[in-house]
């Protein structure tokens, strides 16, 4: 019987789990292969400061409704098939913005490459297959945060293959190296996992198009949920316009507005297409599934990854401005929020193991509303020590609770473990999107105590959430009915 993590194996299930936290890692370096060389491509290609600007936000708005996407793709083809395939296509816009001549290029594969953001949730189905419930906190803590630091790994090496390279085009080939990874990994990848253990069912949704729910409440829910992610694009689609950088025109931007709700009221007619025998005949007991657990963790993942993406952006500005220091130097200060991912999110997913996913939510989330109340308190009355071990520490509750969001996602039902990783996920970038705006209107203290009344708003949201137990089922091929236990 394979038992435990023994992080230093490389057979069986931790065979899958380092080649699923790598295929993150490198989706990440990708993702973020820009933001460390900003000053020269800025400079090649001779942009303004609104274009860069432009392209940083390009390069997260995709991400929204890919992870969606991403999810349902994967619980329908299997997580070998859909990261294979994911690793592959999106090396081609990274080629297209490592030799891109001008801002439209550039500006539409950095669109493109915020599709690979979402491989994340593909990983997540992967782990859950091959972890039983009592160890599965734990994996997809080491599948977080080890590929997480893909995006720190980028920012420390990527500069330095430029520098090794030389000239004042190198930049083109170090970011045409992190796609030919990508394509690399993904043969790698193929060629060496399977979706499950031998003899294990992958159990796949019902239907496919739109995710599953099990009551007419939930489905009500469901499409009432499924509202910020559309927000969160259209406030992506207002810094584009001309209130924005305007990269869009008035016209163009009323146009995108239009399409949202559009594309927003089809979803909801094929959300309700997919699930009309909520209509005519109620779902068994043994088969369904509380929604507002799904909600309950998209509110604490808004909290958590947004607030992470939306400070590793600002920190080193915050650092530079507060305490007058060098931006290279505050930039390596701010790393350190970062770095705690290597150890924080693992560690987030083995308090869940050990001491229960409630408890371990309410504890991590009140930690993370108190670690950003003492953030906003930071002035330059403040020692330096001081001011980056209360980011550090504020930085250890928000990694740990990303840890235990995902150490009880799949634990909701097995077959749209991939549909809930990728809602769950979306709503970590609606929330960047929502606190990065937020900080273009007021103050960083301000900016921190909005994030920390979010952080409240999911603790009180947590007192629904209901304590996975038991068994979960699903449906075999043949009829039968296995259960699957959630600790």
């Amino acid at each position: 019987m394979d038992t435990g993590i023994k992080i230093f194996s490389f057979n069986g299930k931790m065979k899958v789990l380092h080649l699923s936290w790598m295929a993150f890692f490198i989706t990440f370096v990708v993702w973020f292969n820009f933001a460390p060389l900003l000053g020269v491509v800025q400079e090649t290609l001779g942009l303004t400061a609104a274009e860069i600007k432009t392209l940083l936000i390009l390069n997260v708005a995709l991400t929204i409704p890919a992870r969606v996407i991403i999810g349902m793709l994967t619980d329908r083809f299997g997580p070998r098939l859909t990261y294979a395939v994911l690793l592959a296509v999106f090396s081609l816009p990274c080629f297209a913005f490592a030799f891109a001549q001008n801002f439209e290029t550039a500006a539409l594969a950095r669109f493109l490459l915020g599709g690979i953001g979402a491989g994340f949730v593909i990983g997540i189905r992967m782990v859950s297959e091959w972890f039983p419930a009592n160890e599965l906190g734990t994996a997809e803590g080491i599948y977080g945060g080890w590929g997480n630091f893909g995006s720190a790994a980028a920012a420390m090496s990527l500069p330095a293959i430029t520098l090794l390279i030389g000239g004042p085009e190198a930049w083109r080939y170090a970011v045409a190296l992190t796609g030919a990874l990508s394509l690399v990994f993904s043969v790698i990848w193929y060629l060496n996992v399977t979706d499950t253990p031998k003899g294990s069912t992958y159990f796949k949704p019902k239907k496919s198009g739109a995710m599953e729910v099990t009551s007419k409440g939930d489905l009500l829910f469901l499409l009432v949920m499924k509202l910020p992610m559309y927000g969160a694009l259209a406030l992506l689609t207002w810094k584009l316009s001309p209130n924005g950088v305007a990269l869009l025109s008035e016209t163009v931007t009323w146009v995108a507005y239009a399409g949202l709700v559009l594309l927003y009221l089809l979803e909801a007619a094929k959300t309700i297409e997919i699930n009309k025998g909520l209509f005519s005949a109620d779902v068994p007991e043994m088969h369904r599934y509380p929604f507002k657990q799904v909600a309950v963790l998209n509110v604490l993942y808004f909290a958590t990854f947004g607030s992470e993406l939306a400070v590793v952006s600002m920190l080193p500005l915050f650092f530079a401005e507060t305490f007058n220091l060098d931006m290279v130097y505050a930039g390596l200060l701010a790393s350190a929020y970062a770095f705690m991912n290597l150890a924080s999110r693992p560690g987030g997913g083995w308090l869940s193991d050990k001491f229960g996913r409630k408890k371990t939510l309410i504890i991590l989330t009140a930690g993370l509303a108190l670690g950003y109340g003492l953030m906003a308190m930071i002035d330059s009355s403040w020692p330096l020590f001081l001011a980056v071990a209360a980011a550090m520490a504020c930085s250890f509750f928000v990694q740990a609770g990303e840890g235990a969001v995902f150490a009880t996602v799949p634990l909701i039902k097995r077959r749209l473990t991939g549909q809930i990783a990728g809602m769950t996920g979306a709503y970590g970038n609606v929330g960047a999107v929502v606190y990065l705006t937020a900080l273009s209107m007021v103050s960083y203290q301000a900016f921190f105590l909005i994030i920390a009344a979010t952080a409240l708003v999911g603790l009180a949201a947590l007192f629904l959430l209901e304590e996975p137990k038991g068994h979960m089922a699903e449906v075999k091929e043949d009829g039968s009915v296995e259960l699957i236990n959630v600790g």
